[in-house]
């Protein structure tokens, strides 16, 4: 198992200095992988609306110039948000200047309020699955360089390229525990799911039932869990919990501690990134990533 690190909260008037602390603590604590929230304003999880937040793509653009080996994804991209030439460019671009580091976390997006607040769009549920799916199919022709035009009932693009490709190709992420139509696609298109730690056993037996009729091996697919870390927790306490969550068949715990800097517990984390490294299945080629992630200097960010 392989544990993953979900910054919320942006506070100070030194926010670039205080998350570059935090992101190199987590980097040192061997954590495997960076989500940022596609969110434009705090959420309850972490405070109130007007409270600090940060754009996701750019939070992570900056991030890669300043680690050389954790992966790093939106924890989701709210599809609405972008349109989905733009998005599938922009996490290429994140993958090609990271090393082959980038992921495409996706979901169909909820938060109405933040979005009309901004002037952004944000069509009805059923519109945002369909723009959902069309952006899924949309991803892997241009991950994989296929430039034929696409016609869908929500996006047309005449000729999706995506020049340079990606250094490998960006695993891609749902969130969401939609039975009908979440779980759905995860089983059709994607390369991991990402659930709340607290119903990952019974949507697990409902994803396994969506790979099986679209005759897909359930064990393709990187189960992924958010969830709150107590950092008061024994070094025991911690392991039980996630070897739990472990053998539910989770493979990547993506951790939140809200009001808590990251630094200030990096050397519990490392000691449980550790403890944890041997539970579960062994490691899913979507979490290694590609050999060698590259840095680049300040100047060039």
């Amino acid at each position: 198992m392989k544990i993953g690190y979900h910054p919320g909260e942006f506070d100070g008037p030194a926010i670039a200095d205080e998350l570059s602390r935090n992101v190199a603590a987590a980097e040192e604590a061997g954590v495997h992988s960076l989500w940022f929230m596609d969110h434009l304003f705090q959420i309850q999880v972490f405070g109130q609306p007007d409270e600090p937040m940060l754009e996701a793509y750019s939070t992570l653009a900056w991030t890669a110039a300043h680690t050389s080996r954790i992966q790093l994804g939106a924890l989701v991209t709210a599809v609405p948000y972008r349109a989905p030439g733009l998005l599938i460019k922009t996490a290429t671009t994140l993958d090609v200047l990271s090393g082959g580091r980038a992921w495409l976390g996706i979901g169909a997006a909820w938060n109405d309020y933040e979005a009309r607040s901004l002037g952004l769009p944000f069509p009805p549920l059923a519109a945002r699955f369909e723009q959902l799916e069309e952006t899924l199919q949309i991803a892997d022709r241009m991950f994989s360089g296929n430039t034929e035009p696409f016609v869908g009932r929500q996006f047309h693009l005449e000729q999706p390229l995506n020049q340079p490709p990606p250094v490998r190709r960006p695993p891609i992420m749902i969130g969401g525990v939609g039975e009908k139509k979440t779980l759905r696609l995860v089983a059709r298109y994607a390369d991991a799911t990402n659930m709340w730690e607290s119903v990952v056993g019974e949507k697990l037996d409902v994803l396994r039932t969506h790979c099986d009729r679209e005759g897909r091996p359930f064990e393709d697919i990187v189960v992924t869990t958010t969830g709150q870390m107590n950092p008061k927790w024994s070094l025991e306490q911690a392991v039980d919990h996630y070897g739990r969550l472990a053998d539910l068949g989770v493979d990547l715990a993506i951790v939140m501690m809200p009001g808590q800097p990251f630094r200030r517990h990096a050397d519990f984390v490392a000691g449980v990134v550790e403890a944890v490294a041997e539970l579960g299945r062994p490691t899913p080629p979507q979490l290694e990533g590609a050999p060698g992630g590259v840095r680049l200097q300040p100047s060039q960010a």
